[in-house]
């Protein structure tokens, strides 16, 4: 016997069509959600990944920063240190000027001529002093202008003196103190 469907097979189709579809559908839809969660998670760990070396770089910049503050402290001291070194050294190499402007001193002083007080202000020195009679004034004077150690004697005053010496004079003058060889290289 033949069988016969009477059942509408095109409505069987469709619905095995419309099964099929949500089927698809539904594997699609899992599909692209686990292809999304994969992709924000990726996106998420590089995020995290990067978080990571920002701040690994900030220690290391911080780190830095300290060693480059270290650095400024050592050259600043380094500085004081070689700026108190110059001072030590021409402190050291200017040590024996006073003796040789004591010895030209010295040297200038003719006899009959008494120095009572000597003071230094920078590169001036005043000389305040009892001598015999002028002459002896005059030749301190020319012997200090003579010398390579003194510069530019200026008498200041003059004062006769008669309780030291009937020719006697208090005298005061300033002379510079000069640094041999600066007169030739004035001149040059």
């Amino acid at each position: 016997m033949s069988r016969i469907n009477l059942l509408p097979w095109r409505d069987q189709h469709r619905q095995e069509k419309k099964q099929e579809y949500f089927t698809i559908l539904g594997g699609v839809f899992i599909l692209a959600a686990l292809l999304a969660y994969l992709w924000v998670s990726a996106v998420q760990g590089a995020i995290e990944h990067q978080n990571e070396r920002n701040a690994l770089l900030q220690r290391e910049i911080q780190l830095l920063e300290k060693q480059v503050a270290e650095i400024r402290e050592l050259r600043k001291r380094k500085e004081e240190l070689l700026a108190r070194m110059r001072v030590i050294q021409g402190l050291q190499g200017t040590r024996p000027v006073i003796v040789r402007y004591f010895d030209e001193m010295a040297r200038a002083i003719p006899d009959g001529v008494f120095l009572l007080e000597l003071r230094r202000t920078g590169d001036r020195i005043e000389l305040k002093g009892i001598a015999e009679s002028n002459n002896r004034v005059s030749s301190l004077m020319r012997n200090l202008d003579e010398s390579e150690w003194f510069d530019a004697p200026n008498l200041t005053s003059v004062q006769a003196a008669p309780d030291e010496g009937e020719l006697a004079n208090e005298f005061s003058m300033s002379v510079k103190a000069a640094v041999p060889g600066s007169h030739e290289e004035e001149a040059k």
